[in-house]
Parts: C-alpha cells; structure tokens; sequence
C-alpha cells in the first residue's frame, strides 16, 4: 500500500519529497497539493507515465492532462507562440489558479494524448509543487480523482479513490497550502489576438477581462465580433 507522506513534518516532508521524486523518475504517479485541488503527477516527456495517469482516472486520450510548470521561462520552452493577452494574465495570475491552452512547440518529444498540437500549462501557487517542479521539470498533472468523482481536497480522500496506482501520496493539508477547493480557471489561448473560456474556476472572468479587456471571447461573445464594435 503507498504511504502517505504528511509534509507538514519536516522529516516525513523531506523522506516524500525524495520517494515522489525517484518514483516520478521511474515513471511512476505521485499524490501532490497544489492551490486548488490535489494532482496525479507524471512525468510529462515519458509517454507510459502519462498513460498510466489517464489509466488510474479513468480517462481516454482524448482528455489529456494539464502541464504544471516551476516558471514563466518555462511557458516559452513549451509554447510555440505566446500572445500579448496570454503575456499579461500570466504576468498577473502566476502562479495561481489559471490555466491557458497554447500552440505546443511541434520539436517536443511527448505524447500526452490527443491534444490537436496544444498544450493546456499552469504554474500553480503552491511552495510544496513548485519546489517538486524546479527538480523535476514539467510535470503533467491532473484532478486527483476517478473520472466522475469530486476532485479530491486531501491526500486522504485521493487515496481512497486511487489506492496503489499512486506509488507517493504527499499531504499538506494541515499547512497553509491546503488547497481552497476550485478548480483552475482555464482559457483557450490558441488564437493569437483572443482567449476564449473553456472553464470558469479560481480566477474570475471580471478578473480576466480588468487585464485583457475585449480580448477574452465568452459565449456572449462571437469570436468574429470585432473588439471596438
């Protein structure tokens, strides 16, 4: 049975930081928080890893995972184009609960599943990830949960659900990084002049629109619609 790893004790903190990062090496699933709702990580350049991600929530290729990322460079490593409205809700919102689908760079060697040549990336606010991140590197991750299921809040109720497909369950639930139970924001950012909602979240589209004003496409807006119309 997989342990879970309580990270807000420095030594049980420091033994799962070391286990999840050897497990993810060998192409393994670790339990992570994160500021929203606890993840399933993999590896995201090893194509079985992601596989087994998608196995263990019960999910098809055709729902890849997210990216999380440790920083803004990273954004441009991954993206084969970022526009103006992607720079600055970045600028304002990472880390933090917005993800964004871009162009995916065509030289990267990854399979996370059907993406269209896309990739949806996140930095999320979380001290405990995004240490894990800065070591490892992109990591695909997503809800911590079976396909149908509430997402889980700890790595308690992550566990319940996911059992032995996850080899490090990590819990900070006790610490300040207890996730606050949205999910991320999520825009399609493919469309060089405009972002469009895919899924309402932990940033607001009032929020969203203060940055990039006509720029983000809702359903009440045609994406033809011209901005100063």
């Amino acid at each position: 049975m997989a342990a879970i790893y309580d990270c807000t004790v420095p030594a049980e903190l420091l033994a799962g930081m070391r286990l999840a990062r050897a497990a993810l090496s060998r192409g393994e699933l670790v339990v992570i928080p994160t500021d929203t709702v606890y993840g399933i990580a993999a590896d995201a350049f090893n194509a079985r890893a992601v596989q087994r991600l998608l196995d263990a929530k019960g999910r098809t290729r055709q729902s890849p995972p997210p990216v999380l990322i440790p920083d803004l460079r990273t954004l441009d490593a991954l993206a084969e184009t970022v526009s103006e409205p992607v720079r600055l809700l970045t600028a304002k919102f990472w880390p933090g609960g917005l993800t964004v689908v871009v162009p995916a760079r065509a030289s990267l060697l990854w399979d996370l599943g059907e993406t269209e040549g896309t990739v949806a990336l996140r930095m999320p606010a979380d001290p405990l990830a995004l240490e894990l991140l800065a070591e490892t590197g992109p990591l695909a991750v997503s809800s911590a949960n079976l396909t149908g299921l509430p997402a889980a809040l700890t790595a308690h109720e992550a566990e319940r659900m996911l059992g032995d497909s996850i080899s490090v369950y990590l819990d900070a639930e006790h610490a300040d990084v207890t996730p606050v139970g949205l999910s991320s924001t999520i825009l399609d950012a493919t469309n060089h002049d405009t972002v469009r909602v895919i899924r309402v979240g932990a940033v607001s589209l009032e929020e969203i629109r203060a940055v990039i004003g006509d720029a983000l496409v809702t359903d009440e807006t045609p994406a033809d619609a011209d901005p100063a119309g």
